[in-house]
């Protein structure tokens, strides 16, 4: 160890850009207009909420909790009787939904007015995917498996994804759900609403395992994209640290290692990447 520790960090990693355009959005509220309550955490991960919490946003978990003037709709968006509720009870609306989630939750709802079956590869529980299905107004089912499916009498049915997805496992979903519904189908549309931020992530993971002996994939562990990101990097059979934090870092991890990646989740703030690389670098060596 000693001298010899290579710090490398990944092409691209951290805040995706959704996720640094909510949190900024927060700021600004809290700086111009002061308190505002956050329909659930604005971000999955905990320091930024304890952070935004320290200058007045607090976390509601629904809309019945909200104390403060102003409500926000976390970048994960919402479903529209979210927004009618907020509306009905004179709030005033911070929307920090990601744009790309915009676009999904458009393509949700245009496709069920024109009469699809929307099919969403997600989590059913995820705070987008619960929006998503909103937006359907009931004509939307959320799985990761067709197979789990109840039998479907639609004739048009439309597929898109969760956000964070991974794009490849999406189009194998697709595949899927043709093998599935094809001797009834008659029309099938499929919108890949897949965002090309979470790809980038995990293709920049891959890259930086082919030449380090372990990863540090730094975020919370309630993040979805930042668990995915570390099971990619577990796959490639390179030794993956999954941390929340630099005080969690084992400096017998980095015994006889010359080399060594880091990488954070599209939660995950810089200040918490930057102690992760102090903290490798106090053990092992400079930073690369």
């Amino acid at each position: 160890m000693g001298d010899g520790l290579r710090i490398e960090l990944a092409r691209v990693y951290g805040f995706c850009p959704g996720v640094r355009r909510a949190v900024e959005m927060i700021e600004e509220h809290l700086a111009r207009e002061g308190r505002v309550a956050t329909l659930g955490a604005i971000v999955h991960n905990a320091r930024v909420v304890e952070t935004l919490a320290g200058k007045g946003a607090t976390v509601a978990r629904s809309l019945g909790e909200v104390e403060a003037p102003a409500v926000a709709i976390t970048a994960h968006g919402a479903g529209r009787e979210v927004y009618a509720e907020i509306e009905r009870r004179g709030l005033k609306l911070v929307d920090t939904t990601c744009p790309i989630v915009k676009r999904a939750q458009e393509a949700a709802r245009r496709l069920a007015e024109e009469g699809y079956t929307v099919l969403i590869y997600g989590e059913e529980a995820h705070p987008e995917v619960r929006g998503l299905l909103s937006w359907t107004k009931g004509k939307g089912y959320a799985t990761l498996s067709p197979q789990e499916l109840p039998e479907l009498s639609a004739k048009k049915l439309a597929v898109i994804s969760q956000t964070t997805k991974d794009r490849e496992a999406f189009w194998g979903f697709v595949q899927e759900v043709i093998s599935r519904f094809h001797p009834s189908l008659e029309d099938l549309r499929v919108v890949d609403t897949t965002c090309p931020e979470t790809g980038r992530r995990y293709q920049a993971a891959l890259e930086l395992a082919a030449h380090v002996q372990a990863i540090f994939v730094v975020g919370s562990r309630n993040s979805a994209n930042t668990r995915k990101l570390a099971e990619t990097c577990r796959k490639t059979g390179v030794s993956t640290y999954f941390i929340e934090s630099a005080e969690e870092i084992n400096s017998d991890w980095l015994s006889g290692l010359s080399r060594v990646g880091v990488t954070a989740g599209a939660s995950t703030p810089d200040e918490v990447i930057d102690q992760v690389i102090q903290r490798l670098s106090q053990i092992g060596g400079d930073a690369a």
